[in-house]
């Protein structure tokens, strides 16, 4: 019996050491997965170096939007973007999950806009956001992406820190609409008057 069980370990103790090397060579890739989703954050987004895009991204790379997909390009320029308006945008990441070649991450993006964009001006507005990524990584590239964050928190958030702003404008605009309309008034009746004479 006892030569029987030392046979028969014998003969596994290859395939367990096999499976073992597999095991550690895929929990391996997977932490590099998870290495080069780290880089996103924090260099891209967090410290704006956005030129090892091409260390990180996939030339083919695709993000897969809600309504329609997006190119590296269209990706880099919305990151850029984010950046310019809240100069100070740091992404924290919060649990992370690989497996195989997907990557999934939980992350939080906070920073104030500072700055002007296009013809918006600078609101000194904080913004807060959490929202989920999952990436598909092979050959060390970020090859796919799908996220998901509610844009209405940010408005919201934007709008709630600037209400007395927005109150304030929105009765200078209903005084500037009910001046013309006394404006516009007066004019009709006189052009009536000047008729009938």
């Amino acid at each position: 019996m006892k030569r029987d069980l030392a046979l028969l370990l014998l003969l596994i103790m290859p395939w367990c050491a096999q499976t073992n090397l597999a095991s550690a060579a895929s929990l391996s890739q997977q932490d590099q997965n998870k290495a080069i989703a780290r880089r996103v954050f924090d260099e891209i987004f967090s410290q704006g170096k956005f030129e090892v895009a091409n260390q990180i991204y996939a030339g083919d790379f695709v993000n897969h939007g809600f309504h329609r997909d997006a190119t590296l390009a269209e990706d880099q320029a919305a990151q850029r973007f984010e950046k310019q308006a809240c100069p100070d945008l740091k992404m924290t990441v919060g649990p992370m999950v690989a497996e195989g070649d997907m990557v999934s991450v939980l992350w939080t993006a906070r920073g104030t806009n500072t700055v002007r964009v296009g013809w918006l001006p600078a609101t000194g507005a904080k913004i807060e956001l959490r929202g989920i990524t999952i990436w598909r990584i092979a050959d060390g590239k970020i090859r796919e992406e799908w996220s998901s964050f509610n844009d209405m928190t940010v408005i919201r958030e934007v709008a709630y820190q600037l209400r007395w702003l927005l109150i304030g404008l929105s009765f200078a605009l209903l005084l500037v609409l009910w001046l013309a309309y006394r404006m516009i008034g007066a004019l009709v009746l006189r052009m009536f008057a000047h008729a009938r004479a």
